[in-house]
């Protein structure tokens, strides 16, 4: 089992941030508690995630309660596992919370993204189209399409995250989106691939097998935690912490690489389509 697990790292992100929103510092928050401030710390950072009647007194300590705090005491439980899945809401909500703090934590980010654009690099247009064809109404289309936006955060910042996406060359010839939209879809891909702590690659469409088919994943590395891979389907979401299950993945992506385009062919390729797909009447 990994020294932290995605659940229990995700109940100190929650706890870290209901802390800093009253503005009270570790040390202050550990003196109504009356316990040690590096106890907290380690709860905040997920090496010691507490149980139940923990959280609900830290969380009564800092003024939260009602249904927040029954979230997040829910959250608490079982935080031992070394994988974390999710099957509706609120679950699924926690759980896109975390993803939002891994990613701004991260040190390197590798998206592997056979059928879809990498949500790091979506434009808004493209994001409305996915979750409208879906059938969410509209105001949840137009909250998650900015949560999704949001993310972008990550690659724009002073201090980004190294991010590297793998794209599977169906994706850039399909038509989510209408032509102009995806034309600038392509775009926003190429500009981002401009950038230095971006790397973008094209998955070829006559390829043998590769792991890419078996469908989208992430694996998010840290300077000073464990890994963790996120996969995410219609109704459900898991984060995986197991040293072997990460390997398992860290090694999909090897060969997702061997079988890839160079950054410089993915760039013209990409180019090449935007191009044609704006002349084409």
């Amino acid at each position: 089992m990994p020294s932290t697990t995605p659940k229990g790292r995700a109940l100190g992100a929650e706890l870290r941030q209901a802390r800093e929103h009253t503005g009270l510092s570790v040390r202050e928050l550990a003196r109504r508690l009356e316990t040690n401030h590096t106890n907290l710390s380690r709860i905040e950072s997920g090496e010691r995630p507490p149980p139940p009647e923990v959280v609900a007194s830290i969380l009564t300590a800092l003024g939260v309660n009602g249904a927040a705090q029954e979230k997040i005491v829910e959250l608490s439980r079982d935080t031992g596992g070394s994988y974390w899945i999710s099957v509706g809401m609120p679950e699924q909500e926690l759980q896109l919370a975390a993803l939002l703090d891994f990613e701004r934590t991260a040190q390197h980010i590798t998206d592997v993204s056979p059928l879809l654009m990498p949500g790091l690099l979506q434009t808004s247009e493209y994001v409305r189209a996915i979750m409208t064809t879906a059938g969410l109404p509209t105001p949840d289309v137009e909250t998650r399409a900015a949560i999704r936006i949001g993310r972008r955060e990550v690659l724009t910042r002073d201090d980004p995250v190294t991010f590297t996406a793998y794209i599977g060359e169906p994706v850039l010839r399909q038509h989510i989106v209408e032509r102009d939209a995806m034309v600038a879809q392509l775009r926003h891909v190429l500009e981002f691939a401009s950038m230095k702590h971006v790397t973008v690659h094209v998955i070829p469409e006559e390829t043998a097998w590769h792991p890419g088919l078996e469908g989208a994943f992430s694996l998010l590395d840290f300077t000073a935690a464990d890994p963790i891979v996120h996969l995410e389907t219609r109704r459900s979401g898991l984060f995986l912490g197991e040293e072997n299950d990460v390997a398992a993945y860290r090694q999909a992506v090897g060969k997702v690489r061997e079988i890839a385009m160079t950054p410089q062919e993915s760039y013209r390729l990409i180019a090449e389509i935007a191009n044609r797909t704006e002349t084409t009447p």
